[in-house]
């Protein structure tokens, strides 16, 4: 199981972005937080497609990927123009 540290460095990374989202002074610190999380989940699907040979894990990283862009850019400019 050569991919069981890279697992557990990923969830210490996991729980120290939770801890910028939560305790984030503002709100685009926040938001970084979040974009943030969604790439170590990503890198996560992708690792974990790779390990267990599943190729399903990366077809639904790339899907949770674009909506977490596409997510980020609506958020990031409610947050600067007040609407969408």
């Amino acid at each position: 199981m050569p991919w069981l540290p890279v697992a557990i460095f990923l969830a210490v990374c996991i729980g120290l972005i939770l801890i910028r989202v939560f305790l984030g002074p503002t709100h685009p610190d926040r938001l970084v937080g979040l974009d943030t999380l969604n790439t170590v989940v990503v890198v996560s699907m992708v690792i974990l497609g790779a390990a267990f040979n599943e190729v399903i894990y990366i077809d639904v990283a790339i899907v949770y990927a674009l909506l977490s862009f596409v997510t980020t850019l609506f958020i990031a400019k409610y947050i600067e123009k007040g609407k969408f």
